[in-house]
């Protein structure tokens, strides 16, 4: 629900109820009727708090949930959680049809595998990747010809 988001996202940011208020133009009383339930924030104010927080308004108002973490705060603008995946014995994952919809991903699409020793995995489309290589590459030349 939007108060659980608005509280966790104001402890994540080191912000105290007042803080908050006094970027938005309102009392702390107000803000804190909106922490609690009380009241509710209109839509101006939610998208001026979506902006100070870098959501979307969308996952400003929705409460998100992982199983076995419970609610999550939302995620910055552009990113998405979209669940969790099980990997079987030989280490194959079948991707959310959701995530292939939105991505456009389809069956026999090659991947690039990035990851960081501390963050994770990423999947890239290769010819995504083979583009941005590509176009980096003439830039260079573009620049070595000056």
């Amino acid at each position: 629900m939007l108060k659980d988001n608005l509280t966790m996202l104001r402890n994540i940011n080191g912000y105290s109820q007042e803080e908050l208020a006094e970027k938005i133009h309102i009392s702390r009383q107000a803000y804190a009727k909106w922490e609690s339930g009380a009241t509710i924030p209109d839509i101006e104010k939610c998208k001026r708090i979506a902006e100070i927080y870098g959501v979307s308004l969308d996952s400003l108002v929705k409460t998100e949930s992982v199983e076995g973490i419970g609610s999550i705060p939302p995620a910055p603008a552009g990113k998405n959680i979209w669940g969790s995946v099980t990997m079987n014995e030989r280490g194959q994952i079948v991707i959310p049809k959701a995530v292939r919809d939105k991505f456009g991903l389809t069956g026999g699409q090659r991947f690039i595998v990035f990851t960081d020793d501390k963050e994770g995995i990423a999947l890239v489309p290769s010819e995504l990747f083979e583009d941005k290589i590509r176009k980096i590459t003439e830039f260079a030349s573009m620049k070595a010809d000056l």
